[in-house]
C-alpha cells in the first residue's frame, strides 16, 4: 500500500519547476564566477564555489521539503515563527556588521541571515492563520488583527538593522497572501487608507542615505557620484550589452569594477552586459515559467493551507525578482534586494530552495484523500 502511495506522489513530482530552477541556478553560478573574475590576472574569488556549495545544500533542503506531508507544518507554525523572532532579536545583540548594517549571525564556520529564514517562517504562519480565518463576505478587521501583528513584529526588527528592502518584501508578501485569503471590500479600503497614511511616518524614520536613494532614483543624474551612481553604472552595463552581449567574462563595466555589489544586488547588470538582450530575455522568461508554474500549483491545491503556503512562496520569489530587476534598470530605488536563485548568498539561496520544495510538495499531494476545505 505504501509503495502505491509513493508511486502516486512521484508521478506528480513537478519536474518542470525543478528543471527551471536548476537552469536559473546554473546561470547564476556562472555569473557569480564572472562577477568575481579578474581578466587581467586570471584570478577569481571563491564566491562561485561557495555559491555551488550553498546551492547544493539548498537542493538537499528542497528534497527534504518534498518528502513529508506539508500539512504537518501547520502544527509547527508558531514554533518556527518563534525561533525566527528569537534569531532576529539576537542580531542587534550578537550580529556582525557588513555594508553599514547589522544583519548576520556568526554560527561557527557559517553565517546566517535571520531575515531570510524568517520569510519562510512567516509564510507558514500566515498560511495557518488565514486558513482558519474565514468569513462570509470576506475577512473583517478583527480576523486580520493577529496576522498583521505577527507580520509587523519582524518588519520592525528588520527595519532596525536597517534593511528597508527586506522589510518591504515582508509587507508585500503579507499583502499578497491577504488578497488571496479574501478581505471584505470595506476592510480592503480601510487597509489601503491606513497604508497611504503610514507613508509619511515611514519616510520620517528612514536613514538619510535611504531617503536620498528614494528621492534620486527618478533622476540619478542629480547625484551621479553619490546616490545615483549605482543606477547609472547599472544602466550603462545593461545598455552596453546590446542585443547579443559582449561575451562571457568580457563585460567592461564588471571587469573595470564600475558596478557596485556586482555578485549580489547588481548581478543582473553583469549578466545583461555579457549576454545582451537575448540573454536577459531568456533569464526573465525562466522566472516567468517558474512563477506561472507556481500559480498552477496554487490553483490545483485541494485545501486552503496548501494554496496559501504555495502562494506565499511564489509571492516572495516574485517580489524579490521584481524589485531587483526594477532597481538595476532604474525603475525602482536601490534597496539592496538580491535576485532569487541567481545572486550570491547562502541563507537566501538555501531558504528559497527549501521554500520551493514546499510548492512541489503541495503539487504532489493535490489528490490525496484527507483534504481540508478548498479556497
Amino acid at each position: 500500500m505504501r509503495l502505491m502511495f509513493d508511486r502516486r506522489l512521484i508521478a506528480h513530482f513537478d519536474g518542470l519547476t525543478l528543471l527551471t530552477t536548476l537552469a536559473i541556478l546554473g546561470l547564476g553560478a556562472m555569473t557569480v564566477y564572472s562577477a568575481s573574475y579578474d581578466a587581467s590576472s586570471g584570478e577569481h574569488t571563491s564566491h562561485a564555489w561557495r555559491q555551488v556549495m550553498w546551492g547544493s545544500i539548498g537542493l538537499v533542503g528542497l528534497l527534504l521539503a518534498v518528502v513529508f506531508d506539508y500539512r504537518k507544518l501547520e502544527q509547527y507554525a508558531w514554533l518556527l515563527y518563534g525561533v525566527g523572532i528569537c534569531l532576529l532579536v539576537a542580531v542587534p545583540l550578537f550580529g556582525s556588521m557588513g555594508g553599514g548594517s547589522r544583519r548576520w549571525l556568526n554560527l561557527g564556520p557559517l553565517t546566517l541571515q535571520p531575515s531570510e529564514t524568517m520569510k519562510l517562517a512567516l509564510i507558514v504562519l500566515l498560511a495557518r492563520l488565514f486558513h482558519h480565518r474565514t468569513h462570509i463576505g470576506g475577512l473583517r478587521l478583527r480576523e486580520l488583527a493577529l496576522p498583521t501583528v505577527v507580520t509587523l513584529a519582524p518588519v520592525l526588527l528588520i527595519l532596525a538593522q536597517p534593511d528597508l528592502g527586506t522589510a518591504g518584501v515582508f509587507l508585500f508578501v503579507f499583502t499578497s497572501m491577504l488578497l488571496l485569503a479574501g478581505p471584505s471590500p470595506g476592510t480592503l479600503g480601510l487597509l489601503s487608507l491606513a497604508a497611504v497614511g503610514a507613508i509619511p511616518l515611514l519616510l520620517s524614520q528612514l536613514k538619510p542615505y535611504q531617503l536620498k536613494r528614494i528621492t534620486t532614483f527618478l533622476n540619478p543624474e542629480l547625484d551621479p557620484l553619490g546616490a545615483g551612481y549605482h543606477v547609472i553604472q547599472s544602466k550603462i552595463a545593461i545598455g552596453s550589452g546590446a542585443v547579443t552581449g559582449r561575451g562571457y567574462l568580457h563585460g567592461t563595466q564588471n571587469q573595470l569594477n564600475f558596478l557596485p555589489e556586482q555578485h549580489t544586488d547588481f548581478i543582473f547588470s553583469v549578466f545583461s552586459e555579457e549576454w545582451g538582450f537575448i540573454g536577459a530575455a531568456l533569464l526573465i522568461g525562466l522566472y516567468v515559467v517558474l512563477l506561472l508554474r507556481g500559480l498552477v500549483v496554487v490553483g490545483r491545491a485541494k485545501e486552503r493551507f496548501g494554496a496559501l503556503l504555495a502562494f506565499g512562496v511564489i509571492a516572495n520569489i516574485f517580489w524579490q525578482a521584481a524589485i531587483n530587476l526594477g532597481m538595476t534598470t532604474g525603475l525602482l530605488p536601490v534597496v539592496g534586494i538580491t535576485l532569487p536563485f541567481f545572486s550570491y548568498g547562502g541563507s537566501s539561496l538555501v531558504t528559497l530552495l527549501t521554500s520551493l520544495g514546499l510548492v512541489i510538495n503541495v503539487n504532489m499531494r493535490r489528490q490525496t484523500r484527507d483534504r481540508l476545505p478548498r479556497l
